[in-house]
């Protein structure tokens, strides 16, 4: 029979210790939950979780506690919920490791290491179409969420200029920018952070999951400092159309005499559509694109520290959100959220750059295209799945041609530009097999397989439509693809068996926890301590 009541793990460990724990007299909480590793032969001491301990540990014997608690931690390499890159080459592990005590804003300090962030700020704008790379402007970031920010700020100074010379409020009605709904959660904090009025556009299955040009329209006025236009949407990795917000800002302005820019949002995009689908339009080719940014640490192939935001010319950074800074010895400018910030991920970002070049970018964005299309047909042609993203479809107009009939890989032009990401779901015939059977338990048994692949709800509108997702990245090989394709179909096959005990999934709830519930609580939020979720946050990211 089994167990109803609920067992305390902590207090199960603490009554079968040789000597009994002695709790804090205020917390009532047992400190002395950490033993010290095997490697420590002779630390007999337990250390204590969460308060300093009397004395420290040897270096090797803190290492060894830290490393084996970190193996609970899921692989990276199996991580397919997460945008962020996980592998470089070993030189470039070298040169981080090299530079890793340099801190970027010590201009003065290390002026060689500055020398290269403005190579890579140049070498980005001249990448995006910068009218003069010599006139673009722009800085390295902490990662796209940075980035956001200050590319919103400039905005909306821009925005409050413009009405003051024109004699009017900048508070009464105040201003607002325009994204849509299935806009990631960075792009909805700087409204919130910055006192600017969110206006998020409905998604629909027929604007394919993203923002609708037409009906972003709407919610424009002559208080809306812009409107953030993402390039790949995190959920199903869509494109919004860059070029066809900009024509319909056009023609807005050309009406009423308001001028409304545009920031892309390119944290995953930015780095991959100039090497993908280098025909694309969505960059400072449109005058109406005035900032945009990326995240080097996702498909820039950098490790995780560095994103990057660039502005057409140096118009579009008001003068006034510049700090001139008399710092050890030398003048610095800077604009940023962060003051120090370590010089390594962007050492690592411009050895990707000399490293790979543009055909190096771009093999690896058609690898990942190609993997991605394999895994979006074997789960269609399975008929349990039915796949949201389009990159594996092909344009309406591309027909079948020769390469159709001998076998050839076709052109990545052959199909919808979007993000190597493959959104999928129950299909409708399968639903309807099997309707006891819920999509959150793939979730649950793939990671007990080692897979992480998140499954969580659409956007706002779309919220009633529950979508696995997979990332596929540089390390996601063919291999892996074949593994998981044939993972993903013994779960769901073995799932469809009437008998099956894998349908007390359904009393794991929401499946796998990221921490304990017996861990200790001190620093984190409770459940309701934040505000509501408007939706907007896809939640691996």
């Amino acid at each position: 029979m089994a167990l109803s009541k609920h067992i305390n793990a902590d207090r199960l460990v603490q009554d079968s210790h040789d000597k009994k724990s002695k709790h804090h007299k205020l917390t009532g909480i047992d400190s002395n939950t950490i033993q010290h590793s095997y490697g420590a032969r002779y630390g007999t001491q337990p250390l204590p979780k969460y308060h300093f301990s009397s004395k420290g540990i040897d270096a090797e014997s803190a290492y060894q506690l830290i490393h084996d608690e970190l193996a609970l931690d899921g692989s990276p390499v199996l991580n397919l919920a997460s945008f962020v890159h996980t592998w470089m080459p070993a030189q470039a592990d070298k040169l981080m490791q090299e530079n890793m005590t340099k801190n970027l804003i010590d201009t003065d300090e290390y002026p060689a290491t500055q020398h290269i962030h403005t190579r890579c700020i140049s070498i980005l704008a001249d990448l995006w179409h910068a009218p003069s790379a010599k006139q673009a402007i722009g800085t390295a970031t902490t990662g796209s969420s940075e980035a956001i920010q200050l590319g919103g700020l400039a905005m909306k100074r821009i925005w409050q200029e413009k009405r003051k010379a024109a004699g009017k409020s900048i508070h009464e009605p105040g201003p607002n920018i325009v994204m849509g709904a299935n806009a990631q959660v960075a792009l909805e904090k700087f409204a919130r952070y910055f006192e600017v009025e969110c206006r998020l556009v409905p998604i629909s299955v027929e604007s394919k999951y993203r923002l609708d040009p037409k009906k972003a329209m709407e919610y424009v006025d002559e208080n809306t400092i812009g409107v953030f236009v993402i390039l790949g949407s995190t959920y199903t990795g869509h494109y919004e159309p860059v070029k066809e917000m900009s024509d319909l800002l056009d023609e807005y302005e050309a009406k009423t005499g308001y001028s409304v820019p545009i920031h892309v949002d390119g944290a995953s995009g930015g780095f991959f559509a100039p090497f993908a689908t280098p025909q694309l339009e969505w960059d400072f080719k449109l005058p109406r694109v005035v900032s945009i940014n990326t995240s080097g640490h996702k498909f820039g192939l950098a490790y995780v520290g560095v994103g990057w935001v660039v502005w057409r010319d140096q118009a579009h950074l008001p003068k006034d959100l510049i700090f001139e800074l008399h710092y050890l010895g030398s003048v610095e400018y800077s604009f940023s959220l962060n003051f120090s910030r370590p010089a390594a991920p962007i050492i690592a970002q411009y050895f990707n750059l000399i490293h790979l070049g543009f055909e190096g970018y771009r093999n690896v964005a058609l690898d990942d295209l190609r993997n991605a299309r394999l895994l979006s047909r074997a789960l269609e042609k399975s008929g349990y799945y039915a796949v949201l993203s389009d990159i594996h479809r092909k344009h309406t107009s591309a027909g079948a041609t020769i390469k159709d009939v001998v076998g050839i890989d076709d052109d990545v032009t052959d199909y919808e530009a979007g993000l190597p990401v493959v959104s999928f779901r129950f299909s409708d015939d399968f639903k309807k097999s099997y309707p006891e059977i819920q999509q959150k338990w793939i979730q649950t048994l793939l990671r007990a397989r080692g897979w992480i692949v998140p499954n969580y709800e659409l956007a706002p509108d779309l919220q009633q439509i529950e979508i696995l997702r997979v990332v596929v990245r540089e390390n996601m090989t063919e291999v892996l693809v074949d593994r998981l394709v044939s993972d993903l179909m013994e779960i769901t096959e073995q799932l469809t068996t009437a008998d099956s005990p894998m349908h007390a999934l359904n009393d794991l709830g929401h499946g796998h926890s990221s921490s304990s519930k017996t861990e200790h609580t001190h620093g984190k939020l409770e459940q309701g301590a934040g505000s509501t979720s408007s939706g907007t946050y896809a939640k691996q990211c």
